[in-house]
């Protein structure tokens, strides 16, 4: 596949079913056995690597079944209204609210405006940045959000830094949210990171596919042991 041609369609259940090893990208699977091929993305180290997704770059098609499945999951937890991650969850964020039968969302950002309070603000960094920002939420929200059923919504959960950031956010708004969820759940990583943070937040996590930590061999990659 070109770089272009990822994340632009869903593959029937069953379709490229081939397992390890992987020559340049993995495929994924929803719960209905579907599948969504995404490529595979070295890691500093050279040895390691992730499966890799854009959901901005994603067709409409792949984007509404992403959102489709992803509302499908949060729904029990009944949410009252959906709050996304910048940047990439923002998309995302939007198309599960719809889903859910909302008329909005509340997005969070990483550019300050000049109506914007620090007290509401926390550092954030990610697997993909590298370089620590900050995360906002608009102050105008806040009635949105208070005594609500909240959702969380990323794109992709890996390390779990953004989404840690995410939760210290809610907490300076004296929110606790009810799930969080994301498209893709990108190794076991991130479990640590929020149970550090309270045991409470691992068992609140939803996503769409979970995909592992590969290691390079000869041959390709392999899921790493």
């Amino acid at each position: 596949m070109q770089p272009h041609d990822y994340w632009q369609s869903i593959l029937p259940a069953g379709a490229d079913a081939g397992g390890a090893p992987f020559p340049d990208a993995y495929t994924a699977r929803l719960a209905d056995g579907r599948g969504l091929r995404l490529p595979i993305r070295a890691l500093a180290d050279g040895r390691h690597g992730l499966a890799s997704l854009i959901v901005n770059q994603a067709s409409f098609a792949v984007l509404s079944a992403l959102a489709d499945d992803l509302a499908a999951r949060l729904r029990p937890f009944s949410p009252d209204v959906v709050v996304g991650l910048p940047t990439l969850g923002l998309t995302l964020a939007a198309a599960v609210a719809e889903r859910l039968g909302h008329s909005r969302y509340v997005p969070c950002g990483t550019s300050r405006k000049f109506w914007y309070v620090e007290e509401l603000s926390v550092p954030m960094s990610s697997v993909t940045t590298h370089h620590v920002k900050r995360l906002y939420v608009d102050p105008r929200m806040l009635p949105l959000l208070k005594g609500r059923r909240v959702a969380l919504v990323d794109d992709v959960i890996s390390s779990g830094t953004s989404i840690v950031a995410g939760l210290r956010l809610m907490a300076a708004a004296d929110v606790e949210p009810v799930a969080i969820g994301a498209a893709m759940l990108q190794t076991e990583r991130w479990r640590t990171a929020l149970a550090d943070l309270s045991p409470i937040w691992p068992e609140r996590v939803v996503g769409s596919f979970a995909t592992p930590l590969l290691e390079r061999a000869d041959d390709g990659w392999r899921i790493a042991a």
